[in-house]
């Protein structure tokens, strides 16, 4: 039998050297290909397949590339591979179902040694990475991916391959586990099928990353606006904001700037894409609110809402609204409770149909008490390859504005044009337009209202408005300009070398790219050695008043508390918290009596609920004793949540929960 067992395996590993070139098989003697295959197909030919009673192999296209897919299964275990016609191993996974995992409804706290499972992977990389390819691990960030729960039982390492020493966008992902440090799966990406053509070679670069910086810098804008406060949600401030300029590189080898936003572009339209009014859809609401018909009734004869038909009649008075050939089909109205300074509000969303054409829909959002539109949004079947509309995007600019200044009211003084899209373009039948609050000559754009004109009738196609009459503005007095903000802005990036995507035209006398020409591409991305701006964290522009950079912290949402340091608890309440295992609030009251609803609320971080037992609702707390019944913790005939919680209640309680509680009631 293990004889058999390896002729097989040898067979298959000749037969995809043997696929991978043909002309190889007249090589000098009859056992060249399946030496070539034990000497590619690396980790395959190094296992030990003699606990395998069973093995098979099949082949099949994955977009550019043929695979192979490999198997082999044994009572306990079994083991795949899939590969690519040279060798290259794309996936592993060695599967032990006869092994236990530590994540069980009781979970443990994780064991394993980063260092040991950091350098199985590394060798099982060094087998598997072809010449030229390596992987750099960052042990700091990689150490904790796959063991930063309870019950975690393996180390995760994931990254891009580099070629050549440089970053690639090639993925890969390994994972170890921990109590045996054994490579129990891999995946990568290969350029066979990402991109065409061999991997640039390094060689000479003709410019250094400060030339490169200068001509990246010169693609980067910045525009003045005002932003929300992070302090003061009440308030504004002005800030230097990235313009939307297009993405480039600049090729090292040649110092060309490639620009990716146009190239995307051209990519893009030779792939096709949704022509129709689809995309309008996202910003809709068609349907219900999820009342019932008699919650439904019982808002519309709340005091001073009108009627749907009183609605209705006063939205068809306004003809800019386009009703004319629509029919009422549905109405529903919704209760909006009071929030903050906001009051209670009855809203009344009206659909309307043209009869016989189901495909086309207006809707309109309405204040049930005042008549006052708060949104529309509507649907119609995209324009046809080359149709012409009545309205040019000027004309629908004055509809629009036009209509704004009626229903702004003293607002529309202060709006200004921010952003037009000429829908018609993509073939949708209608033009937006945006227009925000201006102070001091700058944009504030979240006061804004955004406006779409039918470009068949000119009514209004769509409107969503959001104004807060409240804010304070910051003055633009003694304000960086643009030229340091633009500076402070470039400061923020790296220039950085790497391989990267880029698309290029596709040539049919190539056979590949032929077939790629044959499924309606006429691009498709090539390998190039290339600079471009990078960051780490994330920047929201440059504050106005200082010209510093304004970084998105990154939440630390990792469990703390002020009573705990320096008492005898403080190490293991602060392990637990570490896996988001204890208290919201910051106390963790280690003094304090235990009661079992602290208890429940502990127990169901476990569950994932991060509970201040202080501070809880009502909802809060049926939701953590679900999970404590669940769990085993308590029955739900025991629910007493100021009952003290004794030392031999608690041990009960976890081994219950852990799963001990028949064999702890074992007489004797």
């Amino acid at each position: 039998m293990a004889n058999q067992k390896r002729i097989s395996l040898v067979l298959v590993l000749g037969l995809i050297l043997g696929l991978a070139a043909p002309a190889a098989a007249a090589e000098g003697t009859a056992d060249a290909a399946p030496r070539r295959g034990t000497t590619t197909v690396k980790p395959v030919a190094q296992l030990d397949t003699d606990q395998y009673d069973e093995f098979y192999g099949n082949r099949y296209e994955d977009g550019l590339v043929g695979i192979w897919s490999l198997y082999w299964s044994g009572t306990d275990d079994s083991l795949s591979i899939d590969a690519l016609d040279d060798g290259t191993v794309v996936s592993y996974r060695l599967n032990q179902e006869g092994r236990v995992s530590n994540i069980v409804d009781f979970p443990t706290f994780p064991k394993g040694d980063v260092e040991a499972a950091y350098e199985a992977a590394a060798q099982f990389e060094s087998m598997v990475l072809a010449k030229g390819e390596s992987i750099l691990h960052d042990l700091t960030k990689d150490s904790l991916q796959g063991m930063d729960v309870l019950g975690g039982d393996s180390y995760r390492f994931s990254g891009n391959i580099r070629l050549n020493g440089k970053p690639s966008p090639l993925t890969y992902s390994i994972t170890v586990r921990a109590s045996d440090n054994q490579v129990i799966s891999f995946r990568r990406d290969v350029g066979a099928n990402m991109f065409l053509g061999d991997i640039p070679t390094t060689g000479r670069y003709v410019l250094g990353s400060d030339e490169a910086a200068t001509i990246l810098r010169d693609t980067l804008a910045v525009k003045l606006e005002y932003v929300y406060s992070e302090e003061d949600s009440n308030s504004a401030v002005l800030r230097y904001l990235p313009e939307d300029t297009d993405l480039c590189y600049v090729d090292v080898h040649t110092g060309e700037i490639i620009n990716m936003t146009e190239l995307m572009a051209s990519m893009g339209g030779s792939l096709g894409g949704s022509s129709g009014a689809e995309s309008d859809s996202a910003t809709g609401d068609t349907g219900g609110n999820g009342l019932s018909q008699a919650e439904q009734e019982g808002i519309a004869k709340l005091e001073g809402v009108l009627s749907r038909d009183a609605l209705d009649s006063r939205l068809r008075a306004q003809t800019t609204y386009g009703l004319g050939d629509y029919t009422l089909s549905s109405v529903s109205y919704q209760l909006v409770e009071a929030v903050e300074e906001e009051e209670e509000q009855v809203l009344c969303t009206l659909s309307y149909i043209v009869p016989g054409e189901d495909y086309r829909s207006r809707t309109i959002t309405v204040d049930a008490r005042t008549g006052v539109v708060k949104r529309v949004y509507s649907y119609a079947p995209g324009l046809e390859k080359g149709e012409t509309v009545p309205l040019t995007a000027a004309q629908a600019q004055m509809r629009a504005e036009d209509f704004l200044e009626a229903f702004c009211a003293a607002r529309w003084e202060g709006l200004a044009l921010y952003d037009s899209q000429n829908g018609t373009m993509d073939r949708r039948p209608c033009y937006t337009f945006t227009y925000v609050q201006n102070v001091n000559g700058v944009p504030f754009p979240k006061n804004a209202y955004t406006i779409a004109i039918d470009s068949g009738d000119g009514s209004v196609y769509c409107l969503e408005y959001q104004y807060n009459d409240t804010v304070t503005f910051a003055s633009p007095e003694g304000i960086v300009g643009a030229a340091e903000a633009l500076d402070a802005w470039a400061g923020t990036y790296e220039t950085q070398s790497a391989y990267r995507l880029v698309p290029r035209a596709l040539d049919s006398a190539n056979a590949a790219e032929k077939r790629l020409l044959d499924l309606g591409m006429s691009y498709f991305f090539e390998l190039r050695l290339a600079y471009a701006m990078e960051r780490e964290g994330t920047c929201l522009g440059i504050d106005a008043a200082t010209g510093e950079p304004v970084w998105v912290e990154v939440d630390d949402d990792t469990l703390r508390y002020t009573d705990v340091e320096g008492t005898w608890v403080e190490a293991d309440v602060e392990r637990l918290a570490a896996y988001n295992v204890g208290y919201e609030g910051g106390v963790f009251c280690h003094q304090k009596e235990l009661t079992q609803w602290d208890l429940v609320a502990l127990l169901a971080s476990l569950e994932g609920y991060r509970i201040d037992p202080e501070k809880a609702d009502e909802w809060t707390v049926d939701a953590a004793y679900s999970a404590a019944y669940q769990m085993g913790v308590i029955r739900r005939g025991e629910r007493d949540e100021s009952k003290a919680v004794t030392r031999a209640t608690l041990v009960k309680c976890l081994l219950d929960c852990a799963g001990y509680g028949p064999a702890a009631r074992l007489q004797g």
